[in-house]
């Protein structure tokens, strides 16, 4: 797993847990992100 992928995926979760005022939920859906993409590049 690349730095760059869990950058962008906390990037995505804090902007989501922004939009929906619920942090935690748009944080564990950021890192959920970056580990399905990084998964994806190696696969």
């Amino acid at each position: 797993m690349t730095g760059k992928g869990i950058t962008i995926g906390v990037a995505i979760g804090t902007a989501v847990g922004i939009a929906t005022r619920n942090l935690p939920l748009g944080l564990a859906l950021g890192i959920a992100l970056a580990v399905a993409f990084s998964w994806r590049k190696k696969g």
